[in-house]
């Protein structure tokens, strides 16, 4: 059993995923803890290939490259440093592929299979929301992928996950689920930090207060 903890964090485009992980891995280091932040695709050269490539590959082919960069990163740098006691915080994780590979025409047996023998988190957020509000926030920030400029885009993918989230509880995949429609950012990093430190204290006793 690894020392640290594996918290990753997903959620449609334009619902504030990525600030809210910025947000909690400052919280967390204010409070002293070791964090390690990182993000699905990684920043490895196959990472940043694959975060310029999904206008050319699609389907199968994408799917395939997202898992093989998930699975080296594992490997590579989340465990090392889970096991250097390291609260590591995830931008995207597998909920984000049961979801956009799903809208890629995969079905969700091919995508668990691809997947097979990922690390499950010790929590996994789902950040979700009203599409129509996701849709306007995502318009004002622009959209990254092709996922995100397809005609309702939000509202596929809350869909989408909520199918995600009851695949993974049945999986035995720990959930925290938080609704981001009015909630602020501040306020989804605040409740993340506290169900974290709550964690870190059940697995350490002397940790920070």
């Amino acid at each position: 059993m690894s020392r640290g903890l594996f918290v990753t964090v997903d959620g449609p485009g334009g619902v504030g995923k990525t600030t809210v992980v910025a947000l909690v891995g400052d919280i967390l280091t204010a409070h002293g803890l070791p964090i390690h932040l990182t993000t699905q695709p990684s920043r490895t050269e196959l990472g940043n290939h694959i975060r310029r490539g999904t206008h050319t590959y699609r389907g199968m082919a994408l799917a395939c490259l997202v898992a093989g960069d998930r699975h080296h990163q594992l490997a590579t740098e989340i465990a090392p440093a889970l096991q250097a006691g390291k609260v590591v915080l995830c931008d995207r994780y597998l909920p984000s592929s049961l979801v956009l590979q799903r809208l890629d025409g995969l079905s969700t047996s091919t995508i668990w299979q691809l997947n097979a023998g990922v690390l499950v988190p010790y929590t996994a957020v789902l950040l979700t929301g009203d599409p129509n509000t996701i849709a306007r926030r995502l318009a004002t920030r622009g959209s990254n992928s092709r996922f995100e400029q397809q005609p309702g885009a939000s509202k596929a993918e809350v869909k989408l996950y909520h199918q995600a989230a009851a695949e993974l509880a049945d999986a035995g995949w720990p959930l925290l689920t938080l609704d981001a429609t009015t909630a602020s950012p501040e306020t989804i990093a605040s409740t993340i930090v506290q169900h974290i430190m709550t964690l870190y204290l059940e697995r350490s006793p002397a940790c920070p207060a």
